[in-house]
């Protein structure tokens, strides 16, 4: 790059003594001059070649090797030949902080970066490791960003996570953008993005939309998985009732217990006993007007039918008619009613599957969280105590 000299009149500025990675330095400053750093620092490495000017007119000596081999763009500069061949290589890195830019010297020596400058300077740090393609420091900043993120900050944060091609970023300011919209659309940094960013302003609505229209369709589909789960609870509670009995309702040669406490095997088997004692004496079903809990209940045996594999030596009332029914001489148009019967079957099996799987697995991490305890001496611990105590 062309030698810039410099003749701006700029107070000392005092550098870090382990911008080096911990090399002691000599400070020396004239008041017509930038800040310099002498020689006395580099008594451990070779001769600085390049300089980094920064906001201010700080300047800050560096080796071109050691830049070259971090940033492939510090390489591409440094090699770029100059008009003069007795010029000074600099290299301007303006428009951020001069202390963003040590921190960013400081990082390239050393592959470090404190907390402290990841908060002060998280997002020139970012801007800077994207331009300069440093990407473990990249990630370094992304990460921390993403643990700082602000109602006043977040849009800031996000424009600079997409003109920086951070997608986990991006993602996450979106998200917190999503959760927070009411008081981030009062902020300065919305307004600004209403006033020139329109096409970012649509993504952030459009994104907004879909996360709420996913946790609708999220809602509706736990609501329909637990109504299948428990239309299948109540075809075995039906099992249980017309094969062993329960309290008030049992096949006709078991003799019910009316004494017993309530059933504490299913959640539905009272209701459904008072549905079947309904359904065995109601009269407006008998009339043919018609009754809504008798309805109620002939689909439950319809669908315990539907779901049957022992319909030959099944208890429940009504079993093999239904099947009988359902065979495949019956005419066109039953079919087609049959069509959306056949899902439901479908959903309440598979519902009853994926609650036995989910629990499956809970006992299995059960288990495996007792193998860890007893590796780790709890249980030989316990034998050698009872033991103690027998003797």
């Amino acid at each position: 790059m062309e030698s810039t000299p410099l003749t701006t009149s700029v107070p000392p500025t005092a550098l870090p003594d382990d911008l080096y990675c911990n090399f002691p330095a000599t400070l020396a400053s004239d008041d017509s001059a930038a800040p310099t750093i002498t020689p006395s620092i580099f008594r451990e490495l070779p001769e600085p070649d390049v300089h980094i000017l920064a906001s201010g007119g700080l300047r800050i000596p560096a080796h071109s090797g050691i830049l070259a081999s971090i940033s492939p763009v510090l390489e591409h500069v440094i090699d770029r030949p100059r008009k003069k061949r007795n010029a000074e290589k600099v290299i301007s890195i303006l428009g951020v902080p001069s202390d963003a830019v040590v921190a960013f010297v400081r990082f390239l020596y050393s592959s470090r970066c404190t907390a402290e400058h990841l908060e002060k300077h998280g997002i020139h740090l970012l801007a800077l490791s994207h331009v300069y393609m440093v990407p473990q420091l990249k990630a370094m900043s992304t990460k921390d960003l993403a643990q700082r993120l602000t109602i006043e900050s977040v849009v800031d944060v996000l424009q600079l996570a997409r003109l920086c091609n951070a997608p986990d970023l991006y993602l996450k300011c979106m998200k917190f953008v999503a959760d927070h919209f009411k008081f981030v659309e009062k902020t300065e940094g919305w307004k600004f993005i209403q006033d020139h960013d329109p096409w970012l302003e649509l993504d952030i609505l459009r994104y907004i939309d879909e996360t709420e229209s996913r946790k609708q369709r999220n809602r509706r589909i736990r609501k329909e998985r637990k109504l299948y789960l428990e239309l299948h609870e109540a075809m075995e509670c039906l099992e249980h009732i017309c094969s062993e009995g329960c309290t008030i309702v049992g096949p006709y040669n078991v003799e019910p217990k009316k004494e017993r406490e309530p059933c504490s095997h299913y959640s539905t088997c009272h209701g459904l006993q008072l549905l079947i004692k309904h359904f065995a004496t109601c009269k407006k079903r008998t009339n043919g007007v018609g009754c809504g809990r008798c309805k109620r209940m002939w689909q439950l045996l319809k669908l315990h039918s539907s779901i049957c594999d022992h319909s030959e030596c099944c208890k429940v009332p009504l079993c093999r008619k239904f099947k009988q029914r359902s065979s495949p001489s019956d005419d066109a148009n039953k079919r087609k009613d049959d069509a959306q019967w056949k899902m439901l079957v479908r959903k309440v099996v598979s519902a009853k599957a994926i609650s036995s799987l989910s629990l499956t697995n809970k006992k299995l991490s059960d288990l495996e969280d007792d193998r860890v305890i007893a590796h780790r001496g709890i249980g030989s611990f316990r034998l050698q105590s009872v033991r103690r105590y027998r003797s």
